[in-house]
């Protein structure tokens, strides 16, 4: 099985207990998880009434031995600056924290598990939520 990134909608759907997410959580081996991402978990934490709950359950996520959070390296600047201009060149535009997240993807050789459709205009990148697709 290819490793997995997964997006900020999995993590939330995963809490949620939504059965597709907690299939694909549970049944990986590797999964990757952004800055991005828990950026984007964190300040939504933020709104919520739950915060230090939230933030407590996300560190307890974190600490999985299956769990790596990846860095933004120089190569994964070269990455989403060939995404942003490809999509830019196609008229495809996407959300800039998800090209980010996508070139993240595509670093470490990941499948990104989304509900996002836009995802599918990166070229390359291979987008599911589907655990049967994941599995090779």
């Amino acid at each position: 099985m290819r490793p997995i990134l997964i997006d900020t909608n999995i993590y939330v759907a995963f809490k949620k207990g939504e059965s597709s997410a907690v299939d694909i959580i549970q049944y990986s081996e590797i999964l990757g998880i952004s800055p991005i991402v828990l950026g984007e978990l964190t300040a939504g934490f933020e709104y919520g009434n739950k915060t230090k709950k939230n933030r407590e359950e996300l560190h307890q996520f974190l600490q999985s031995s299956r769990i790596n959070i990846f860095p933004i390296t120089a190569d994964t600047a070269n990455f989403y600056s060939q995404i942003y201009y490809s999509l830019r060149n196609k008229g495809t535009p996407i959300p800039t924290n998800d090209m980010w997240i996508a070139a993240q993807a595509l670093e470490h050789g990941c499948i990104l598990c989304s509900h996002d459709k836009h995802f599918k205009f990166v070229e390359g990148l291979i987008v599911s939520s589907v655990l049967s697709e994941f599995i090779i």
